[in-house]
């Protein structure tokens, strides 16, 4: 493949970078490319700073790798740079290429579409922790807002602190519960059954408590728009073709990528292993929690675009 030549403005942006990673005492410079640059250049330039390559760009995955520079593949395309400057960073923790409390420094196309300009200092303890209700809100669902904040604060809380010590990993389906129950069958004798809806609220504490301990059975709770826990225990039937997930993820996660796929329901899947949370749609992981020492703490942004925010 014919190399891109590293010419300015790209070189003095290189160059700059090299001074504000020195000045911020940064761990690593992540790098979105869409075009094939010399990466053993850009790496030496950058020395002793590691250099993390992201891209979505099939064709560009040997040509980092044959430059022996870490890859960070972009499976699927975010819809904005912003996204996919998360992703990378996401999935360079989960590679062990990043820790969760690096600073770094990121280059990527801010302006042109594909050639590099932009440079941004992120500080991954702060970034991890930003969750906001504009991502949840740009989710297409018919899932109120409240309620989905309510289920994710409750998957995070299990992912975070396991119960007892021990650390527990679950699956909850939000939404669309009548064709959700109609796709599962029972795999544990249900502890909700034959309460009252007012005592299946997933807004009353009491409840959230029992779903933490019972989240150490086996099988998935079944949760309604409104709120409502509507069966405990399940094992999800849905058939899993046509579906592609990131190596490593087990059952649970393939069985929350089919039932989202299958139906219009929101997935929320904890990992016991790590305690991270992956929230489905449509088949597909559109945001990943990871477990943090303290609580996230939600903000609410009003009048604004997810495009229009830059970190």
């Amino acid at each position: 493949m014919k190399r891109v030549e590293i010419k300015d403005p790209f070189s003095t942006l290189l160059a700059t970078t090299r001074k504000i990673a020195d000045a911020v005492q940064a761990q690593a410079v992540v790098l979105l490319a869409d075009l094939p640059y010399d990466f053993a250049a850009i790496r030496n330039e950058l020395h002793p700073l590691r250099l993390v390559v992201a891209t979505d760009k099939v064709e560009l995955f040997r040509t980092v790798l044959d430059d022996d520079v870490d890859l960070v593949p972009l499976v699927q395309e975010p819809e904005s740079r912003r996204l996919q400057l998360s992703q990378a960073l996401l999935e360079a923790i989960a590679d062990e290429l990043l820790q969760s409390g690096d600073i770094v420094v990121a280059l990527y196309p801010g302006f042109e579409m594909h050639e590099i300009d932009t440079v941004s200092v992120i500080s991954l303890g702060e970034h991890l922790a930003r969750l906001t209700s504009r991502d949840l809100q740009r989710l297409e669902t018919q899932v109120p807002l409240e309620t989905l904040r309510t289920v994710v604060d409750l998957a995070i809380e299990i992912g975070r602190e396991g119960r007892e010590g021990k650390p527990v990993g679950t699956l909850m389906v939000v939404g669309q519960h009548r064709k959700v129950l109609k796709m599962s069958h029972e795999q544990v004798h249900d502890p909700f059954r034959g309460y009252s809806a007012k005592e299946r609220q997933i807004r009353d504490a009491r409840v959230r408590e029992s779903v933490k301990e019972i989240a150490q059975l086996d099988g998935a709770f079944i949760i309604s728009a409104d709120g409502i826990v509507q069966s405990a225990g399940r094992h999800l039937d849905a058939p899993a073709g046509g579906i592609t997930l990131s190596k490593g993820l087990g059952s649970r996660h393939w069985a929350a990528a089919s039932i989202s796929h299958a139906t219009k329901a929101i997935a929320i899947a904890v990992s016991e292993s790590t305690g991270t949370v992956r929230i489905f749609q449509d088949g597909k992981v559109v945001l990943r929690i990871e477990p943090m020492s303290r609580a996230m703490k939600w903000q609410n942004f009003e009048g604004e675009s997810p495009d229009t925010v830059a970190d």
